[in-house]
């Protein structure tokens, strides 16, 4: 693709007993309050496969279709839940509402991401199931928007099929730009390839937008529930950031990507080019610092050793 993305540039290190170690390069975008792009590192016009990050944007897609949800279900279709009770208990609930099995969920079966909602379901004998795998609830929100509107369920993920055409027309509608690529996702959803500034912008304007719309409702949704989002245990980085910083809507997907955005104050997205996941958040706190907002510490990225913090994963940028 002429529009690929080139790579970024030295962004965190990993310090130990005050030596650095290692370092994670990529690439980071600050809009200001008016969408405009204020700081950079790297390559933030190149196509990147946001991941998970782009879950808020296929939320909307599905409010435009029709979807009318409450808010935990809202919030847990646009997660990367993980797997704990109530994440289970809140997919189910969207799938048993609507009469769907959960067979016919698409995306395959895994454990919980949460590490004590796994060891238990192990405990108790089960294996692997859809129900489990942290997009159930995006898929969930796929098939009840096909039900809604009497689309094919079996054929649900097909990039032809309605709801990835609508979903796809609204990421590119709010992000301001044509998808560079479709791909597969992890969970076997079709993965739209934006910029990050282009990934900025679309969440941006759903903290943005009116309050009722489909934009603003997926973000008051995450926003209100933020533990549906991630989780409320060591691994729940989205849920720790939102609880953080009032109004901050954050969501995170694999391959070191992250974005967020704060009403009247910015957005941000940025990707760690290694897809290391210890790097984001020192990178995105010190991106929220251009925009003059600080964070607890409480979010720093540790270095343990003997049993111990010895040292940090700290942003280089």
């Amino acid at each position: 693709m002429a529009d690929a993305y080139l790579g970024g540039e030295p962004l965190a290190e990993v310090v130990r007993s005050g030596f650095v170690e290692s370092r994670h390069s990529g690439s980071v975008v600050v809009l200001g309050a008016d969408g405009e792009v204020t700081a950079w590192a790297g390559d933030v016009m190149g196509a990147i496969f946001p991941r998970s990050s782009n879950k808020p944007l296929q939320a909307v897609g599905l409010l435009r279709a029709g979807l009318r949800l409450a808010p935990p279900q809202l919030a847990v279709v646009a997660a990367s839940h993980r797997g704990q009770p109530m994440h289970l208990q809140t997919v189910r609930h969207l799938l048993d509402e609507a009469g769907i099995p959960e067979s016919a969920l698409g995306c395959p079966p895994d454990y919980p991401l949460s590490e004590d909602a796994r060891d238990e379901l192990i405990r108790a004998g089960r294996r692997r199931e859809r129900l489990f795998m942290n997009c159930s609830g995006k898929h969930a929100g796929m098939l009840r928007t096909a039900a809604l509107n009497g689309w094919p369920l079996e054929t649900y993920l097909d990039a032809d099929h309605s709801v990835q055409i609508g979903i796809k027309a609204t990421v590119e509608d709010l992000c301001a730009e044509k998808s560079a690529t479709v791909g597969v996702d992890g969970c076997g959803a079709p993965l739209l390839a934006l910029s990050l500034r282009g990934l900025a912008t679309g969440v941006q304007r759903l903290v943005e937008a009116e309050e009722g719309t489909p934009e603003r409702s997926t973000a008051d949704a995450m926003r209100a529930h933020p533990e549906l989002v991630s989780g409320d245990d060591e691994g729940g980085d989205d849920t720790r950031l939102m609880r953080a910083v009032p109004g901050l809507l954050v969501k995170s997907g694999a391959e070191g990507v992250l974005v967020a955005a704060l009403p009247g104050v910015g957005a941000v997205a940025l990707k760690i080019d290694d897809g290391a996941m210890r790097a984001r958040v020192p990178v995105f706190v010190a991106a929220l610092r251009r925009l003059g907002i600080s964070v607890d510490a409480e979010v720093e990225v540790a270095v343990n050793g003997g049993g111990k913090q010895v040292g940090v994963v700290r942003s280089s940028w």
